[in-house]
């Protein structure tokens, strides 16, 4: 008798049939539990090795839910805090590779005291862990640099930063958000559509299928981008190697095992997430209340960069741009920008990182006058690109102050 194979059904539907049954009673949700296994195949469980860090650092502190990373390159001077995404991928989307690393374009442009929270794939211990968790870490990484910063926060790390300077304004310089989701209301994106038309029981059961955590590895199934092939990902990260280089085929094989590793979320923190901030948008809209008291965003007054990404299939610009209205900066203290890019474009895109991110670095070391000798905005594929050797690596003289790896 021939050996008989399971058939090859797309795994979307088993996965929604999941996702339908997740409401109903407990015998539905034991069906879902087995529905979601044959979605998300043998092999879900395998998410390949946590990325490496390129940039040189040490690790300065660290905390339960957080490693504060060190990329200075010296002791003195003001401290810039990287508040990185905390979502489907870890903080190493900051330091990707060389030449494609925004730590490595923050400290080649000057800045010298940089850090990064690097957040924690939840355990099963930290599934209780709450915003408040986060906000308390990270005003305790803001003590250890001295009491005062310069915030960028991106991604989902930039709300957490905005809402952070709105809590403590007195303890924030100024402050950065890249592709952050403020007001959910004020554009529309796929990823917030999705979270707003998929019911809450639906999240609350896949956080009850992680035993009480959101596992990366189900997020990447259900919420992830399609992945992307060789032209798509040579668009991305505007590498200057051709597609069918070996040094490109490295930087390829590097992005997909960047892909591939995800973070657990402790499940208390994201069902508060896709609640309060994607469905009821409390952000924008009020009663958004952290560390015992309601954020109002008009008590952050500090000088505020938004930088949004034109093709951005995960924050829409109208989300981010929402927040000059929303804070009580002056108008005169308020810069943004449109990148030509999508949304991980804005951490690994060479033309971002090179011409773009030097600006924002001039604009927080407060050198205007080399700030605005930079291009204004980008503009596609015509963008002035800046001269460098194809290899991607630092100058030497920068190299021996912040060492980045040439193996991408």
């Amino acid at each position: 008798m021939a050996k008989m194979t399971r058939p090859q059904v797309p795994s979307a539907a088993f996965l929604w049939s999941a996702l339908a049954a997740s409401s109903a009673s407990g015998f539905a949700r034991a069906l879902a539990q087995g529905f979601v296994g044959l979605a998300l195949g043998p092999d879900a469980a395998r998410n390949g090795p946590e990325p490496d860090w390129p940039t040189g650092n040490k690790i300065a502190l660290e905390l339960n839910s957080v490693s504060l990373r060190d990329f200075s390159t010296t002791s003195q001077g003001p401290a810039t805090l990287v508040c990185a995404p905390f979502a489907l991928h870890g903080a190493s989307a900051v330091d990707f590779a060389a030449n494609h690393s925004l730590v490595g374009a923050l400290v080649e442009a000057g800045l010298t005291r940089v850090f990064v929270t690097d957040w924690r794939s939840a355990d099963a211990d930290m599934r209780f862990f709450s915003i408040d968790t986060y906000l308390a870490d990270l005003n305790v990484m803001v003590d250890q640099l001295g009491g005062v910063v310069d915030l960028i926060g991106l991604c989902q790390g930039g709300w957490l930063a905005l809402t952070y300077a709105a809590r403590f304004p007195h303890k924030v310089g100024k402050v950065v958000l890249a592709g952050a989701p403020v007001d959910i209301e004020a554009g529309s994106s796929p990823v917030s559509e999705r979270a707003k038309e998929t019911p809450l029981s639906v999240f609350r059961e896949l956080v009850t299928l992680g035993d009480g955590r959101m596992l990366g590895r189900h997020a990447l199934q259900f919420w992830g981008p399609a992945p992307l092939d060789a032209a798509a990902l040579h668009a991305l990260l505007q590498a200057l190697d051709p597609i069918g280089s070996a040094h490109f085929r490295r930087l390829e094989a590097r992005f997909r095992r960047w892909h591939a590793w995800t973070v657990d979320l402790p499940g208390r923190y994201y069902l508060d997430v896709v609640e309060r901030l994607f469905k009821q948008n409390q952000l924008a809209a009020g009663g958004f209340v952290a560390l015992g008291r309601e954020i109002k965003l008009r008590d952050m007054r500090a000088p505020i960069f938004l930088l949004a990404a034109r093709d951005d299939e995960v924050v829409a610009p109208a989300q981010l741009f929402a927040t000059e209205r929303l804070v009580g900066t002056p108008a005169g203290q308020v810069e943004k920008l449109v990148a030509p890019t999508s949304h991980l474009g804005l951490f690994m895109n060479r033309d971002v990182l090179t011409e773009i991110w030097p600006r924002i670095a001039h604009w927080l070391s407060g050198a205007e006058a080399e700030s605005r000798s930079l291009p204004a905005r980008l503009h596609g594929r015509d963008a002035r690109r800046r001269q460098t050797p194809s290899r991607d690596h630092l100058p030497p003289h920068k190299a021996a102050q912040s060492p980045v790896s040439s193996d991408s």
